[in-house]
């Protein structure tokens, strides 16, 4: 950047020409001829561990491309001489309970790479994405290379297990036309790579233990941080990126959905994903019981919102600038207006619910008057004067046509008191 603007500054006039010339001659050229030492021993040392630090462990190199094409590729897209029995197993694909260790047995322990291809072919996600055959069997069988035969539980056995039973719970009738292809891609995706180069102990033991996998992720969710690094990693192996035809977009946001997913089997976020869960359950059950929509209300808030929210703000607000914000005072007054005229009204009571209404209004009123004249009785303290009450006159009145912002008759009462002032 700086030769470019040196350039264009020698080309504007000679004096810049010069100048370009005594800073390209005093500090360019200068900083070229620095040399810079020959590492030592001790630094090439500690380079190479830097560079192992770096690297995705459990990353090995394997062939399976030489010897695969679209043509050689069998029926279930591995090799074997129990076709038929495999083809009877694979009826329950669909199924809950398919029996995977038939499957395995039947597909020379290529389960997860027999299953995957399966499951890609009933759901067409090869033609959707643009998988070609060869490349979707090579990275299966890479993949399943990295799993552990000898880990009893986390092993490619797992892994199939989990796919399948993934696609079958995505094949619930509730979620039609919920997930889009690309999403069912991530998810079935996300079983296949979810537990690839596991070691066979837990994130616990990897921290307690101080590993590699634990330094190089900080201790969270390590082992599910390595299954995802395997997993992408191994798609940058040759005629191993099955997503290769995906866009960019494509392919970020699957990326983006298969870290979320695998990351979530990290036990430790488990009652968290539940409680989640059971809130998003609670929260169907309430929204399908028939239950009012706030939106039946929303003239109802709008009102009170303006009148205990909005204007006191505005109002002061007016006050600091008057007379500046009188035209958004006189808006909100139009709004609150709209809203009220908005809420629905309800029917006059019968004129002898008003008139017990107004008895009872009038019958608390005289109590109250009662208990204050009792109150006042007795002499009073030396040195105070003395309070007289005389008659008192409560009116109520019913205006049928004044009614409140809930459509409720408004009654008036008016007392009046001709006692005289206490002395």
């Amino acid at each position: 950047m700086l030769n470019r603007e040196l350039t264009h500054l020698s080309e504007m006039s000679r004096s810049g020409n010069q100048v370009s010339e005594y800073i390209s001659n005093t500090f360019l050229d200068k900083q070229n001829d620095v040399e810079i030492p020959s590492p030592t021993q001790k630094d090439r040392e500690k380079k190479k561990k830097q560079q192992l630090m770096t690297q995705i462990s459990g990353v090995k190199k394997l062939m399976h491309s030489s010897s695969l094409n679209n043509t050689s590729i069998s029926r279930f897209g591995v090799n074997t001489e129990n076709e038929d029995h495999l083809a009877k197993e694979l009826e329950d694909l669909n199924k809950w309970g398919l029996n995977i260790f038939n499957v395995a047995g039947y597909s020379h322990n290529r389960p997860l790479t027999c299953i995957m291809y399966a499951i890609f072919q009933e759901r067409d996600l090869l033609k959707t994405f643009k998988i070609s055959s060869d490349t979707f069997v090579t990275y299966m069988m890479t993949l399943e290379d990295h799993y552990h035969a000898d880990v009893a539980y986390h092993n490619s056995l797992h892994a199939a297990d989990v796919a399948q039973s993934t696609h079958v719970l995505l094949s619930t009738p509730a979620l039609d036309a919920v997930f889009t292809d690309l999403e069912i891609l991530a998810a079935i995706f996300a079983a296949a790579i979810h537990d690839v180069d596991h070691p066979g102990v837990s994130n616990q033991f990897l921290i307690n233990t101080n590993s590699e996998l634990a330094l190089m992720y900080n201790d969270e969710s390590v082992l599910e941080n390595h299954h995802l690094a395997v997993g992408f990693k191994l798609l940058q192996e040759e005629h191993c990126d099955i997503f290769q035809n995906l866009t960019k977009k494509q392919r970020q946001t699957l990326r983006k959905m298969v870290i979320d997913m695998v990351l979530a089997t990290d036990m430790s976020k488990h009652m968290s994903l539940l409680a989640d869960l059971k809130t998003m359950v609670e929260t169907k059950k309430v929204t399908s019981s028939g239950v009012l929509l706030l939106d039946n209300y929303t003239d109802r808030i709008q009102v009170g919102f303006i009148d205990y929210i909005v204007h006191p703000l505005w109002e002061t607000w007016a006050d600091l600038v008057q007379p500046d914000a009188q035209d958004i005072l006189d808006t909100l007054e139009d709004n609150r207006n709209w809203y009220q005229s908005m809420i629905p009204q309800s029917p006059s009571p019968p004129l002898d619910e008003q008139n017990r209404d107004c008895q009872g209004l009038m019958e608390k009123f005289q109590f109250e008057l009662t208990l204050e004249e009792e109150d006042s009785e007795g002499p009073e303290k030396d040195g105070e004067g003395h309070s007289y009450f005389g008659s008192t006159k409560t009116l109520c009145v019913i205006d049928p046509e004044n009614r409140g912002p809930l459509g409720e008759t408004e009654v008036d009462i008016t007392t009046e008191d001709k006692s005289p002032i206490d002395t």
